[in-house]
């Protein structure tokens, strides 16, 4: 142990490595690994090298490569489709937690005392959430890997959700890090580290007992349609036979919607009446409407769009047709659905898969109505990572939605962590807005979750071609985080603050203090 400290203290080369290292231990607690429990531990050794910078510029740069380590891991199933550029996005964003580095040593450098360890347990949980939400703009990559989505299948967790979003989540997560870290380093300190770790579990416990649950109110039947791999010059044909195919398979089994995955359909139907006539009639055989998703070039006008162009939408086929509902996905992926600053980034398309042409964005959020047996229910459509934003399920839900929806595709990364990564998201936006969300996708990873977050049954796994009958709860009332939204981020912010001015104070009567200005009472006499 001592020769690596040794190795950390003399050499930036082990130091820069050992934060990279640091950093990546969080994505083990992400699926495929599915180490949740370790995720309440993992930020400890970045926590641990970056409070024992030399420097506070040392501590910044151990913030930015850890911070890049960690995007690295969380995201490395995208070497493969964007090569080098990888690694330069993760770079970018990895520098958004320099200022996270800088404060924990700032806070816990040396031997900290009880007042700096009690502010570094609320500080230290307030910048990661910065960090979190400044990365969780569409324009930077969206929301993917938040620290709180790592605790989808813990039952406490989705509580917490349901509250404060998954930003509580997370918040709470780094807290216990850096309760834990605290009691490492500073042992005069254990009293109000001690304190942070019983607040959490006493804050996690009150969430169970008393926060507000929809009531559920019956029970909803969805299908997914799942075709699994289909390859080749003719794939786009041949998965809509399979699709259709497998559709069929649902006749008298009473359900009450069938949902096709992300580009279940390439070709504009306004252009294919044929295709719109084949899914009509499926949803004559199968008694229920079918939910498809049109991956297509069309002309401007439908679904809240403004220009021709390709566009993914979501469109629900009735018995007799199209119904005219049409949501268009609103936010895309970066490199892979549009290139940011394509004049000065395009040359990505040249060494990875990004897009050669950039995909339409809708305009606005859609929620569906689907009638089945007489019975109405309203459904709210995203496509694809539009699943990783909390604030569109919210708006779905206070519009009315009572079932959520995502059609997605990951079928360019069909052997890696992202299907799973991708598919543990709805649970996390189901606890949150107590609503049921089907996750519908063309080769898996495909699931269904209740408006607890629990499972509504088996996944769909990347091996699987099928179409499966899913049977969900539904709720009326409205969770806490439904109601109040992001409060958690607000809160951290206000710390934030409170800690700047109180650091602005000081720094002044230190400066005041250094000049040799005359006291108080001598600028009064004058």
């Amino acid at each position: 142990m001592e020769r690596w400290r040794q190795r950390l203290g003399s050499s930036p080369w082990w130091r820069g490595a050992a934060a990279v290292g640091a950093g990546a231990l969080p994505a083990l607690a992400f699926p495929a690994p599915s180490l949740w429990w370790f995720a309440y531990v993992a930020l400890v050794p970045w926590m641990l090298l970056a409070r024992s910078a030399a420097t506070p510029r040392r501590a910044a740069l151990d913030g930015w490569l850890g911070g890049l380590g960690f995007m690295l891991a969380v995201h490395h199933w995208l070497l493969p489709s964007l090569h080098v550029f990888t690694v330069v996005i993760a770079a970018l964003l990895g520098a958004l937690w320099a200022p996270w580095g800088w404060l924990l040593r700032r806070l816990l450098h040396g031997v900290p005392s009880a007042g700096q360890a009690a502010a570094a347990l609320v500080a230290v949980p307030s910048a990661w959430l910065m960090v979190e939400l400044v990365r969780s703009w569409q324009g930077l990559g969206g929301p993917w890997g938040l620290l709180g989505s790592s605790q989808w299948q813990v039952v406490p967790a989705l509580r917490l959700a349901s509250v404060g979003g998954v930003w509580l989540v997370s918040l709470l997560v780094v807290t216990v890090n850096t309760g834990f870290t605290v009691l490492v380093v500073a042992r005069g300190a254990r009293v109000p580290a001690v304190a942070g770790l019983v607040a959490t579990v006493t804050v996690t416990g009150a969430a169970w007992a008393w926060a507000p649950r929809p009531a559920t109110d019956g029970r909803v039947r969805i299908a997914v349609v799942q075709p699994g791999v289909v390859a080749g010059a003719d794939s786009v044909a041949r998965r809509f036979d399979r699709e259709e195919e497998l559709t069929r398979r649902l006749a008298g089994q009473d359900v009450d919607l069938v949902v096709w995955g992300e580009s279940s359909v390439g070709f504009d139907l306004a252009e294919r009446p044929d295709l719109a006539g084949r899914i009509a009639a499926l949803s004559r055989e199968v008694g229920a409407d079918v939910l498809v998703n049109v991956d297509a070039r069309r002309p401007a006008g439908d679904g809240g769009s403004t220009a021709r162009g390709i566009y993914k939408s979501s469109v629900l086929i009735g018995p007799d047709g199209p119904t005219g509902a049409r949501y268009d996905k609103m936010r895309l992926v970066p490199f892979g659905e549009y290139v940011p600053a394509r004049g000065l980034l395009g040359w990505a398309t040249s060494v990875g898969k990004a897009a050669g042409e950039d995909r339409m964005r809708g305009t606005r959020q859609v929620v569906m109505d689907v009638r089945h047996g007489g019975r109405d229910l309203r459904v709210g459509p995203l496509v694809c990572f539009e699943s990783a934003f909390p604030d569109m399920t919210r708006k779905l839900t206070r519009d009315g939605a009572r079932v959520l929806l995502a059609q997605s595709s990951t079928s360019t990364f069909q052997h890696s962590w992202a299907p799973e990564q991708h598919a543990s998201l709805a649970a996390v936006r189901a606890a949150e807005t107590g609503r049921p969300m089907v996750h519908a996708t063309l080769t898996g990873v495909s699931a269904v979750y209740g408006p607890d977050g629990a499972r509504a049954g088996a996944w769909l796994g990347t091996s699987a071609s099928a179409a499966r009958v899913y049977e969900a709860p539904t709720a009326h009332g409205s969770t806490l985080y439904v109601r109040f939204g992001d409060w958690p981020v607000h809160a951290a912010v206000t710390v934030l603050v409170v800690l700047a001015a109180a650091e602005a104070v000081r720094w002044s009567r230190r400066r005041a203090a250094a000049s040799g200005l005359p006291s108080a009472h001598v600028w009064h006499g004058r």
